[in-house]
């Protein structure tokens, strides 16, 4: 949308994500800007998705797709329960095959569950994005039958790059591990096909 006028103007949009509001400035260009990473890009740089489809639809079809695709996440058992723009949640069930040899979740195991999360998040806009780096660290150990679950954050999103927070917290509330995955987008490429039947 484009809109041309004397000076800057300034008008709230709700968020479709979450019960906030957003801001977005016209310039006299008739060029506009949201201070949401997440929102604008969701809804301003897949014009064809974003003609048809909501910043959560193309989420949730990010996650039907991208999950289809994913061999590893499902043998994992990894269940991505929530998704939208610059988020995604993800749990897992520790069995005894993920154990190691003090009988707890295996650290690699862990961390894949969060890099799922975070995988998810990054692509939840329908860019193809991949991870550039990460860090992690384990603050409690996890437990056979114990139900983790990690959920991506987008903390910042510029350019070509990004920053995404995970939390890990067992079934009690317990938090597990703490995770910081750094992203790189693949400029003008689909994480998945436009086709959401």
């Amino acid at each position: 949308m484009r809109r041309s006028c004397e000076g800057p103007r300034v008008f709230q949009r709700r968020s479709l994500l979450e019960d906030s509001s957003v801001s977005v400035y016209y310039r006299p260009t008739g060029r506009s800007k949201t201070f949401h990473g997440s929102f604008y890009r969701c809804t301003e740089h897949r014009r064809d998705i974003a003609n048809t489809m909501t910043p959560q639809q193309t989420a949730e079809h990010v996650r039907e797709q991208m999950l289809a695709n994913d061999a590893a996440t499902r043998w994992l058992g990894i269940d991505v329960i929530a998704i939208g723009p610059g988020t995604a949640t993800a749990t897992m069930t520790v069995r005894k095959e993920m154990l190691n040899g003090h009988a707890t979740c295996h650290g690699g195991l862990i961390t894949a569950l969060a890099d799922s999360a975070f995988a998810f998040a990054c692509n939840a806009c329908n860019e193809l994005t991949v991870a550039s780096g990460l860090s992690v660290d384990f603050l409690a150990p996890g437990r056979e039958g114990d139900v983790l679950t990690a959920k991506a954050v987008e903390v910042s999103a510029k350019g070509r790059t990004g920053v995404y927070d995970v939390s890990v917290h067992n079934q009690d509330g317990v938090a597990i591990a703490v995770f910081r995955g750094r992203s790189y987008r693949a400029k003008g490429r689909p994480a998945v096909g436009d086709n959401a039947q």
